[in-house]
C-alpha cells in the first residue's frame, strides 16, 4: 500500500513538472522572490497621477519590447529558422515614423501620426517580405538572409534619418510609449497581440502547419502543405512585431536613434524563446512560454540593478544566470542531478517499470 501511494505521488509530481510552463514560471517566481530582501515593497503596486507604478509594472513596461519581438521570433524558430534582423527592423520603423512626424508642419495632427505608423509598419512588412523571399523562395539559409538585413537595415535607418537622432514632440504619437487608462500602452499592445497570436495558432490550423513545416519541411510539402507560403508568412509576421516594437521604442525615446534602437534585442528575443521551451530545431512552440521567458530576462535585469552588481560585470552575471536557467529546464540534466543526489549507481535501488511478474525495483550492482 505504501509503495502504491509513493508511485501515485511520483506520477502526480511528474505530471506537474512535465508541463511546458512549470519550470519557466517557477524560475520567474523565484527571481521575483529573490528581490524581496533587497526591495521589501517589490510587489507593491500604486497609483500616481492616475497611472499604475511599481517594480512589477516596470518589469511589464520595460519588457514589452522584448515580448513583442520574441512573439514573432517564436513562429520563425518554430519553422526551423532564425531572424537576426529584428533589431534593424525596429530601427527602420522608428526612423520612418519619426521622419514623417518631424517633417510635418503639425506634429500633433492625428492624420500625420496615423500616416507615420502606417508607413513604419509598411517598411517593416517590406523587410519581412525580403527575409521570407530569400529564405522560402531563393533557398538562402535563414541565418545568412537575415544577417544581410541585420547589417544593411541599420544603414537604411541611418539614410532615413540622415545619420542624426531625430527628436519628435508629437503628443498623440507619445501615447504609444506612455499610458492609456492608467496602464502602459505597450503592455496593452502586448496583451492584444499575444491573445491574437494565441488564437490564430491554437484555434486555427495555422499553428499545426507551422509545426509541420518546422518538423519536416519537405515531408509537409509532399503532404500538401504550402511550406514556402508558411515560411513567408512567419517572417512577415516577425518583422511586423519588430516594427511595432520600433514604434514603441521611438515613442518612448521620444525620437529615432538608428545606431542604438533595438541594438542586440535579437539575442534577448532568441533567449526568451528558448527559455520559454521552444527548441531551436523547430517543430513545436509555446507562445505562453515565450512571454514568460521575456519576463524572466527583464526581471533578471531588474535584479542585477537591485542587488547592486557592478555595471562592468552585468553581462557576465546575466550570462551565468541564463546558463543556470537553461540547465534547470533540461530534463536530461535534471535526471542526472537527481541520480547523483539520490546516489544511484552505488548499490541503491533504481526504479524500473514493473511488469506483470517482475518486481517494482531491482538492486543495481555496485
Amino acid at each position: 500500500m505504501t509503495t502504491l501511494l509513493q508511485e501515485v505521488r511520483t506520477r502526480d509530481w511528474s505530471a506537474i513538472t512535465g508541463r511546458k510552463l512549470f519550470w519557466p514560471l517557477l524560475i520567474l517566481v523565484a527571481l521575483m522572490l529573490f528581490n524581496l530582501p533587497f526591495t521589501p515593497n517589490f510587489f507593491a503596486v500604486g497609483v500616481r497621477h492616475g497611472n499604475l507604478y511599481g517594480s512589477v509594472v516596470n518589469i511589464l513596461n520595460f519588457g514589452a519590447k522584448t515580448v513583442l519581438v520574441a512573439l514573432g521570433m517564436t513562429l520563425v524558430i518554430a519553422t526551423g529558422g532564425i531572424d537576426l534582423s529584428v533589431g534593424a527592423v525596429m530601427a527602420i520603423a522608428g526612423a520612418v515614423a519619426c521622419k514623417v512626424i518631424t517633417d510635418a508642419p503639425d506634429q500633433n495632427s492625428l492624420s500625420v501620426v496615423f500616416t507615420a505608423i502606417g508607413l513604419a509598419l509598411a517598411a517593416g512588412a517590406a523587410a519581412g517580405l525580403f527575409n521570407g523571399v530569400m529564405v522560402a523562395r531563393a533557398g538562402v539559409q535563414p541565418i545568412i538572409a537575415t544577417l544581410v538585413l541585420m547589417v544593411a537595415g541599420r544603414g537604411i535607418a541611418q539614410l532615413v534619418t540622415d545619420g542624426r537622432v531625430l527628436t519628435e514632440s508629437s503628443r498623440p504619437f507619445g501615447r504609444i510609449g506612455g499610458f492609456s487608462f492608467g496602464v502602459p500602452t505597450d503592455v496593452l499592445l502586448v496583451v492584444v497581440l499575444v491573445a491574437a497570436t494565441s488564437a490564430l495558432t491554437r484555434r486555427t490550423a495555422f499553428g499545426l502547419l507551422v509545426e509541420a513545416v518546422g518538423g519536416n519541411s519537405e515531408a509537409s510539402r509532399l503532404a500538401g502543405v504550402r511550406s514556402r507560403r508558411i515560411k513567408l508568412m512567419v517572417y512577415l509576421f516577425c518583422a511586423l512585431c519588430a516594427a511595432t516594437a520600433g514604434l514603441v521604442d521611438a515613442s518612448t525615446l521620444p525620437g529615432a536613434d538608428a545606431n542604438h534602437s533595438g541594438l542586440w534585442i535579437e539575442l534577448d528575443a532568441i533567449l526568451a524563446v528558448v527559455i520559454g521551451g521552444t527548441p531551436l530545431t523547430g517543430g513545436r512552440f509555446s507562445i505562453g512560454g515565450t512571454v514568460v521567458g521575456a519576463l524572466i530576462l527583464q526581471t533578471l535585469k531588474t535584479t542585477i540593478f537591485t542587488i547592486g552588481i557592478p555595471s562592468q560585470a552585468n553581462m557576465v552575471f546575466e550570462a551565468g544566470v541564463v546558463i543556470i536557467i537553461c540547465l534547470l529546464q533540461s530534463e536530461d540534466f535534471r535526471d542526472r542531478a537527481a541520480a547523483l543526489v539520490g546516489g544511484r549507481g552505488r548499490g541503491r535501488p533504481a526504479r524500473v517499470p514493473a511488469g506483470p511478474s517482475e518486481p517494482a525495483s531491482v538492486e543495481v550492482a555496485p
